[in-house]
């Protein structure tokens, strides 16, 4: 996988947030792989801006922890932290449990809210080999079900706090096909709509684990792309996210 996105030069971009932004894009869509090594002189040109709006961006982002400065050697994008990703996982299973628990409270789902539910799993039915357009549809369905609770206003923070699980996801994606995790949207929702919130609540918890599955598999794998214990200082060569 390449390090740096091809292709014509972009249109300069003035806002370090923009700069940081889609560093950070690139990062968790895994344009940038885990472990790889960052170059501010590429990556600012091909974001078409000075040295110092990348600069700066690369200090916030390993704030983050998606990034690792290591002096005398230089910048890598941070790899996978299993631990990271339990946590953000963590936060996510208990808003979404939360979440659905409180339908027990209120009437009926509202039909139209339903009714937006089922087009986005119908649309997820037709995604084909489209990691990036099935985590938009992904997305959109989880945040339709803190919506349909009266809970959508918590899904901005999710998704902040998800960053390191979404970079897993990616990887658990490009090896399960994506119609099993259509399929488990598919139950959840059916079960919400027959107003049984405890299978809706056990699919969900299943289906939001299947992360660490798809974690112990790839590190198997590929342990180039995960963090350990003993992580050394890395080489500044590149890491594919497949060997």
């Amino acid at each position: 996988m390449p390090t740096l996105a091809t292709g014509a030069r972009p249109e300069p971009r003035t806002s370090g947030g923009e700069v940081r932004e889609e560093l950070r894009r690139r990062i968790v869509s895994l344009d940038l792989a885990p472990g790889s090594p960052i170059s501010i002189n590429a990556l600012a040109a091909s974001l078409g801006v000075s040295r110092t709006p990348v600069r700066e961006s690369l200090i916030r982002l390993a704030d983050e922890g998606l990034v690792q400065v290591f002096p005398k050697v230089g910048t890598f994008v941070s790899r996978i932290d299993p631990q990271r990703v339990s946590d953000a996982q963590f936060l996510r299973e208990a808003v979404e449990l939360a979440s659905l628990a409180s339908l027990a409270t209120q009437g009926p789902p509202d039909a139209e809210a339903v009714a937006a539910l089922r087009r986005n799993v119908q649309a997820q039915h037709e995604v084909r080999d489209g990691v990036e357009d099935f985590l938009r549809l992904d997305d959109e369905f989880h945040r339709g079900l803190l919506d349909l609770a009266g809970n959508g206003g918590v899904w901005d923070t999710v998704a902040t706090a998800k960053v390191h699980l979404d970079r897993a996801r990616r990887l658990g994606l490009r090896a399960t096909p994506l119609g099993a995790f259509v399929a488990e949207h598919d139950a959840i929702l059916e079960a919400v709509c027959a107003g049984d919130l405890d299978r809706a609540a056990r699919q969900m918890r299943a289906h939001l684990r299947a992360v660490f599955t798809d974690i112990d598999q790839i590190r198997a794998r590929s342990p180039q792309l995960f963090r350990s214990q003993d992580d050394a200082v890395p080489v500044r060569r590149n890491i594919p996210v497949w060997s």
